[in-house]
């Protein structure tokens, strides 16, 4: 695999991964992601999942040379929406994927599906794209964002939790998760507060609140550098032994490592863990760990799924990639091996799979991961699937 090209064009950042000698009838994918600022790190993680499925298929998908285009979204709406557009119309893609946030994906979805491309989300998954806004051309490679703080909710009920505030950031998927766990949480909904994204990162207002309400549980939803800083600053706001913490989508294996002890036993719910006991997610976790010295975070392991997908379609045209139907049909069968072991797809192309409790814990090596505790969810379809029209 050789870095082949990387150039500056209309002030966003491009670089592109080709494997093999690049031909005009070769697959070209274009994977949008945040790879600077606050979110960069975990599109570096993105990355990092897409390349090594990539490397470990061979270095060709579907039996044909693959071109990677990276794309630097700089978690912005707009800038995604340019970036998308030049993919399809200058670099002629066959497939975009990628995306972190909900509320970039909202952005390009109808641009990219009424192109015609292929649009996999790698990550978000916003409740009107599940629902009436599905799309045959939209594929998602990972949850509906109401899914996993739905299992939240069970658990707290499950844990005898009466009082519940909440917090998490003011936009698509911020609303999402507070959506997911307050449609199955059964007690009372003590306080809440929507923060300001991605400005706000001095948590100290609502934490304040918190400490005056007391109440049984806190839970709340922040991905990247902010999961850093509310975990941080709940401990020096001195709530960390006082009021139980539960979370999604914010502790990670990028964060852990930095975390430490102030993360320790943490619960969360995710369709995926480390420890997942499925053939391809141990050989998945252990290359991964070889090959960049960490245990991959739930973004890397949706993207090697991704990639997976992407391969499993290509290999069932036959490499005709004008055959869209045909690519389509490949992907509704899921028909690979996914390290969150056999899924199905629901008709709005959204996994119907697992979720699991998972708490933080150190390995043999003394080092921060998360272990399941327990399946919360058996083939869990998410709650929009009803508004969306699309059936096949």
């Amino acid at each position: 695999m050789k870095h082949y090209m990387a150039k500056l064009i209309l002030g966003l950042f491009f670089s592109t991964i080709g494997v093999g000698s690049v031909l005009a009838e070769d697959l070209k994918i274009g994977l949008i992601t945040t790879l600077s600022g606050g979110g960069g790190y975990l599109g570096q993680d993105v990355r990092d999942g897409f390349l090594l499925a990539i490397k470990e298929e061979g270095g060709k998908l579907g039996g044909m040379n693959a071109e990677i285009i990276f794309a630097d979204d700089q978690r912005k709406p707009d800038v995604a929406k340019q970036l998308a557009n030049r993919l399809m119309k200058s670099d002629k893609v066959d497939v975009v994927a990628g995306v972190i946030w909900s509320n970039l994906l909202m952005a390009i979805h109808k641009p990219v599906t009424r192109n015609g491309t292929l649009l996999i989300s790698s990550n978000a998954g916003p409740s009107p794209i599940a629902g009436a806004q599905c799309d045959k051309n939209f594929v998602s490679m990972s949850w509906q964002n109401d899914q996993t703080t739905m299992a939240m909710g069970e658990v707290l009920n499950q844990l005898g939790v009466k009082d519940l505030y909440i917090m998490a950031p003011n936009y698509a998927a911020g609303k999402g998760m507070v959506a997911g766990v307050t449609r199955t949480f059964k007690g009372n909904i003590v306080g809440k507060d929507m923060t300001k994204f991605p400005a706000q990162l001095d948590f100290s207002a609502e934490l304040a609140k918190i400490r005056s309400v007391n109440p049984d549980a806190v839970f709340v939803f922040y991905p990247g550098a902010h999961g850093l800083q509310i975990i941080k600053q709940y401990s020096q706001a001195g709530l960390q032994n006082k009021i139980p913490f539960y979370s999604a989508f914010t502790v990670d294996s990028l964060n852990l490592p930095r975390l430490k002890d102030l993360a320790a036993g943490g619960l969360m719910t995710q369709f995926w863990a480390p420890d997942l006991e499925t053939p391809v997610n141990k050989i998945f976790v252990q290359d991964y760990r070889k090959k960049y010295g960490r245990y991959p975070t739930f973004y890397a392991a949706q993207s090697y799924d991704t990639i997976m997908l992407i391969d499993s379609a290509v290999r069932a045209v036959n490499g005709n990639l004008n055959d869209k139907d045909g690519m389509r049909a490949a992907m509704r069968r899921a028909a690979f091996p996914s390290v969150r072991g056999s899924f199905k797809y629901g008709n709005n192309h959204f996994p119907i799979q697992n979720f699991y409790l998972r708490k933080v814990v150190k390995d043999t090596d003394g080092n921060y991961t998360t272990n399941v505790v327990k399946t919360v969810y058996t083939n869990h379809q998410d709650t929009y699937a009803k508004n969306c029209k699309m059936s096949w």
